[in-house]
């Protein structure tokens, strides 16, 4: 019933940005161009959603998303003089592993520390620890697909299982069913990025 009333009275707007998210999410797995500007249609119109529903913390948020997704658009395009891509899938060094555990730890304690404060003073629906999690796996999720790191879909995995129960406890049923479907596509990104990452090893060592 929840689901069913969610999905009833979802708006356009709502229907759009989640359709575009996973189109773009399923772009990502092919490595096409075309994940960037879907994906910002959604995050464009969910910027929109997050300050009709007065949740400017959820809007300022999606400008990394904003920011983040135009720089991927132009580092994807980039080709050489044979049209060939600059960027490759490719996995990350230990050094590399190393700086993205950085990365998230510094996005997590910065965001937990926020929400804390937000809890104590008007957001009292705020689950500190898990939207901080969230929002750190989030960004650097989308930190390291920009760069075409296989790792990217660890991320995006781990975001996408505390997502789940996450907003299924705030009551968006919706959303938490739609990261359900996310999870699916970033297990099949895993697997399509790992293989495209193999074969370039195997062609670098063979040449």
């Amino acid at each position: 019933r929840p689901f069913y009333y969610a999905a009833k009275n979802m708006s356009l707007l709502e229907f759009i940005a989640v359709f575009a998210a996973i189109i773009s999410l399923w772009f990502s797995r092919k490595e096409n161009i075309y994940a960037y500007p879907i994906g910002l249609i959604s995050v464009i119109i969910s910027i929109f959603l997050n300050l009709e529903q007065d949740l400017p913390g959820q809007a300022v948020i999606s400008f990394y998303f904003i920011v983040t997704g135009i720089y991927g658009w132009v580092l994807w395009s980039k080709r050489d003089k044979r049209k060939h891509r600059i960027l490759r899938v490719t996995s990350s060094s230990n050094k590399e592993r190393l700086l993205q555990l950085t990365f998230f730890a510094a996005f997590f304690l910065i965001a937990f520390f926020c929400l804390t404060y937000l809890k104590t003073q008007f957001a009292i629906g705020n689950i500190p620890w898990a939207d901080a999690f969230v929002t750190a796996t989030s960004f650097t999720a989308m930190w390291l697909m920009i760069n075409k790191k296989t790792e990217s879909w660890y991320w995006w995995i781990a975001a996408s299982i505390v997502s789940i129960p996450l907003y299924f406890v705030k009551h968006f049923i919706f959303i938490s069913v739609n990261n359900g479907l996310v999870l699916i596509m970033a297990i099949a990104g895993l697997y399509g990025w790992k293989k495209r990452a193999a074969v370039k090893r195997k062609s670098s060592f063979n040449s």
